[in-house]
Formats: C-alpha cells, sequence, structure tokens
C-alpha cells in the first residue's frame, strides 16, 4: 500500500484547514506552495509581513497567492486573547495573554483550539519545546492519557512502520511506556496498518538481567490490559522483533516476534538514534514527529527538515482531521 498516495487522496476531497506558523521559513513556504498548487488542503501560512515577504519574494511567489495572516494585524485578536485566558483558567493575566497571542505558535494553536483550523504544522524554525507547549496546555491530551509522544512514520516503498517514542520523552516508566505503545497501536490502526508492537531492549525474552529490562517487560503487561486487543509482545532486541529467523530462536511462541511494524523504544535517545539510523543508512522517508495523544492533531517538525518533509506532515496532520 502506497500510504501516502491513498491520503493525498482522502484530503483533495475534504480539504482541511492546515496552520503553518513559520511562513517565513523557504522550506515551509516552499512546501505550502506545492500543497496549493495540487489543490490538497486549505493552508493557512503565519509569520511578520516583512519576514514572509521576504521570503516569498526570493522564491519568486506573490504572497496575496496565499492565506496569509499576521498575528498583529488580525482583526480577530480580542477574541483570541479572551479565549486563551480563558482556556488558562486564570494561569494567564491579560498582558500574558497579549504577549503570548502573538507568539506564532500559540496564535496558530489558538486557531486550531476555536475551530478556525482543524491542525497545525510547525517546528522548522522552533524547537520541539515551542511547538508542543502550547498544544499541552490549550488543545490538551486526551481523557486518560497524561502525556504526549513523538511517533514516526516511516515509509520506504510499500512498505510502512511506525517507530516511538522518538521524539518527547527522555524516559519514562513502565506505565508511560505502555501509554506510547497503547497509542501508537492506535495510531497505526488510524493509518490503515495491522499493528503488530513490540517493545524494545536490549534483551529479548529475559536474555539479560537489569532494572531496564524488568520496565520494559513489565510495560508490556500493562499494555495488554490497557487494551486486550492489541498484539503486543517483548521485550525484544530489534532483530529478534524484526526477522523472522531470528525470531524462531530467541521467541518461537511470540505472535508479534518476527513480524513486528510497530516499535517502541525504551527511552528518548534510543528512539531517536533509532529512526534517524532507518532514515539515513535505509533510506526511509521519516514523517514526523507526528504527536500522539492529543485532542487535535498538532504536528512537529526536526529543525534539519526538507520543504518535502513538511509537505508529507502536511499530508498525514490533514489526514489526521479525518480521523
Amino acid at each position: 500500500m502506497d500510504l501516502l498516495k491513498v491520503l493525498r487522496g482522502k484530503i483533495t476531497k475534504a480539504k482541511p484547514t492546515i496552520v503553518f506558523p513559520e511562513g517565513y521559513d523557504i522550506r515551509v513556504l516552499t512546501a505550502v506552495k506545492q500543497i496549493q498548487d495540487e489543490e490538497l488542503l486549505n493552508p493557512i501560512i503565519l509569520g511578520p509581513r516583512q519576514q514572509v515577504e521576504y521570503t516569498a519574494y526570493k522564491l519568486g511567489y506573490d504572497l496575496d497567492e496565499f492565506n496569509y495572516i499576521d498575528p498583529r494585524e488580525y482583526e480577530e485578536i480580542e477574541e483570541l486573547i479572551e479565549k486563551l485566558m480563558e482556556r488558562r483558567k486564570g494561569k494567564l493575566d491579560r498582558e500574558k495573554a497579549e504577549k503570548l497571542i502573538y507568539d506564532e505558535n500559540y496564535f496558530g494553536t489558538m486557531l486550531v483550539y476555536t475551530g478556525k483550523a482543524q491542525g497545525m504544522v510547525s517546528g522548522a524554525a522552533h524547537t520541539t519545546g515551542d511547538t508542543v507547549r502550547p498544544a499541552l496546555q490549550i488543545i490538551k491530551t486526551k481523557e486518560g492519557y497524561g502525556r504526549t509522544s513523538g511517533a514516526f512514520l516511516m515509509i520506504r516503498g510499500e512498505e510502512t512502520y511506525l517507530m516511538a517514542d522518538c521524539a518527547i520523552n527522555i524516559e519514562l516508566d513502565a506505565q508511560g511506556l505502555a501509554e506510547v505503545a497503547a497509542l501508537s497501536n492506535e495510531m497505526a490502526k488510524q493509518f490503515g496498518m495491522d499493528p503488530k508492537v513490540a517493545l524494545l531492549s536490549f534483551s529479548t525474552k529475559g536474555s539479560a538481567s537489569h532494572e531496564l529490562v524488568d520496565k520494559v517487560s513489565e510495560a508490556v503487561k500493562i499494555a495488554k490490559e490497557l487494551d486486550p486487543s492489541m498484539k503486543v509482545d517483548g521485550e525484544f532486541q530489534f532483530d529478534a522483533a524484526f526477522i523472522p529467523e531470528v525470531a524462531s530462536i530467541k521467541a518461537p511462541n511470540s505472535p508479534v516476534a518476527g513480524k513486528a511494524n510497530v516499535f517502541i523504544f525504551p527511552s528518548l535517545e534510543a528512539g531517536n538514534i533509532g529512526y534517524k539510523l532507518a532514515q539515513r543508512f535505509g533510506g526511509f522517508k521519516a514523517i514526523g514527529p507526528i504527536l500522539q495523544g492529543l485532542n487535535a492533531p498538532v504536528n512537529d517538525l526536526s529543525r534539519g527538515t526538507t520543504a518535502e518533509e513538511v509537505y508529507y506532515l502536511a499530508i498525514i496532520t490533514a489526514a489526521q482531521t479525518l480521523i
């Protein structure tokens, strides 16, 4: 299945509105122009007028072609300020709310929260924290989940895998790992996968003894309690999770070993290194981070992103609005 082709077809019919807070970034504006030319969705770009105009000029674009908003010129800014203060429930006075609303990520998140957009893509020129913080404060996590996590869809031809957490949580306890597994399982289903979830470690089914191994093993038990229908197992070394011949030796009775397509890493350092190895050595498209567990899709780009990756994450974000 060519996942991106399938998703393009779906979003072209619905044309959800997605906001891009970094309209002054060459990669972002290039991707948005392609999206507009292909009529995939309705993009909104944000940023200080002088900076966005200069970027458009360098690329040979006319800014009038775009649905563009400079937050400092926005006629409904008072409504957004009031709703931001209301949403933060007394944690912001008016002075602080006015200051935050002119931050492009807060402004963009408020467009999503108030229904003026259905999703947001940011991070090309901001840190992950700059993107995630407004989302957690305003969009908030789904009921039953206390955190968000960052997943990557790894695509090469018709191969599709999902990896998490590769972007947000530096270290998780067993409960946290189980929640990431459950969210990743749901996300994989949303994108048409038949998820088989492997929790990774440096041990396979007790081949090593350490508290880090015990944590992953415990997370598998909790994950099964969170969703008894989930196909999940571990702890696995990657080869046991992925290679049938290795699985037959190391974990012969597992329903997941050797067949896994969703990989849950035991720590952020492992996840971040792992997806980038697959991307750079394996030639996979790495689309993300896709922020899991939020009430609306707000997704984060790597600051090392390309225009192509912005384009792909926009497609994924738009598709999430249809689920």
